[in-house]
């Protein structure tokens, strides 16, 4: 049975603004099943890197978070640690961002809370018995929280072709080892010349992977893990992720992580994506490149496979716009996706997903009349 997709797009007036019409969709949707009072509410958004600003605006966060508020929840904004070193790859910095990005208590009216901890191991395995994965590592407050809602910003991604629902609970709610996994096959690696021989990694590491041979950091792949801890606490960047997992592999994993995501949470997801500024690369850049399509409008569903194919198909739909990162694919139903990135088979994250059991591709998309918002 096809799922139901509800669409609004971005037509307001003096009678109907957006964050009404936002407001609606998640009524339409059913938010009323997923949250109950009393819950802990984790709604998950990407903050944002510095230099960025492609994310969703925090005002309209506010709107989902005031609705939770009066149903009832108890609501807080989540994002997790990032595995490469940058301005998020740890609790402190990434709170301080998110705020410098305006998601301050003020602005938004919840708490915001790292779902992975102060530097991105606060996590616990969850069995799911995927084709390619026992178990995966999720962030402690994702599994801890009664109900959980996304607000995604959907894009195009240089590594599995667009970032939607999927990704969102793929990779923003794992801890750092579950990124790790999911990009990587293999021990982090030391880049010699810019290790100073601090020890702060050697410290850091409980599984006792590395030593120090003439003056520089080693890391043991066979007493590795892959926690990610070394990456973390390298104030130099000497310790490098081997970014070596095939692009498919990475779709398929970022699929089995998804599913341990929602994991006890039958029912009590919702999922609200943003065609907005459809940028060619991911959010985690500091900057923001031109988008490829115009502004099309806002999602939501209660399965995040269907509203990733909706909102793909919307794209794809949308004459492409001159000027930007794409190079192929302008004309209405051409493939935008690989417009950007040829080599990228995106399809496979929205195929593994439905084989998991996460929803179906089959969608319905019920488009929000002005008449029904009343």
């Amino acid at each position: 049975m096809p799922a139901k997709v509800f669409f609004s797009d971005l037509r307001a007036d003096h009678r109907r603004n957006l964050f009404e019409k936002l407001e609606a969709l998640a009524h339409f949707a059913e938010i009323k099943t997923v949250v109950s009072k009393g819950d802990l509410v984790a709604v998950k958004v990407h903050f944002g890197e510095r230099g960025g600003h492609a994310y969703i605006r925090p005002t309209f966060v506010r709107r989902i978070v005031d609705l939770i508020k009066n149903l009832g929840g108890k609501p807080f904004l989540t994002d997790s640690c990032t595995l490469y070193p940058g301005q998020r790859k740890e609790a402190v910095s990434a709170l301080a961002c998110a705020i410098e990005n305006g998601f301050a208590y003020a602005v938004v009216g919840a708490p915001l809370i790292l779902c992975d901890g102060l530097r991105g191991h606060s996590a616990r395995r969850v069995k799911i018995a995927g084709e390619l994965l026992e178990s995966v590592d999720i962030g402690l407050e994702i599994l801890e929280a009664d109900c959980l809602i996304t607000l995604s910003h959907f894009k195009c991604h240089e590594l599995t072709g667009f970032g939607g629902a999927l990704k969102n609970l793929a990779m923003g709610c794992s801890s750092r080892e579950g990124k790790l996994e999911q990009h990587s096959n293999v021990a982090p690696a030391v880049a010699e010349k810019f290790c100073t021989a601090c020890a702060d990694c050697f410290a850091a590491c409980v599984h006792g992977a590395i030593s120090f041979i003439e003056g520089k950091a080693r890391i043991d792949p066979g007493a590795c893990v892959g926690c990610g801890r070394c990456i973390s606490v390298c104030e130099e960047h000497a310790i490098k992720i081997q970014w070596n997992e095939q692009a498919p592999t990475v779709m398929k994993k970022m699929a089995e992580y998804a599913k341990g995501a929602i994991h006890g949470k039958q029912g009590r997801t919702l999922y609200i994506n943003f065609i907005t500024q459809v940028s060619p690369q991911c959010d985690c850049y500091g900057h923001s490149d031109a988008p490829i399509v115009a502004d099309l409008g806002i999602l939501a569903s209660t399965d995040p496979v269907a509203i990733d194919q909706a909102c793909a198909d919307l794209v794809n739909q949308a004459p492409g716009l001159a000027g930007t990162a794409l190079q192929s694919g302008h004309e209405p139903g051409g493939d935008k996706f690989r417009g950007v990135h040829p080599e990228i088979d995106w399809e496979i994250t929205l195929e593994h997903a439905e084989k998991m059991g996460l929803g179906t591709r089959k969608y319905e998309l019920v488009k929000i009349e002005k008449a029904d918002e009343g």
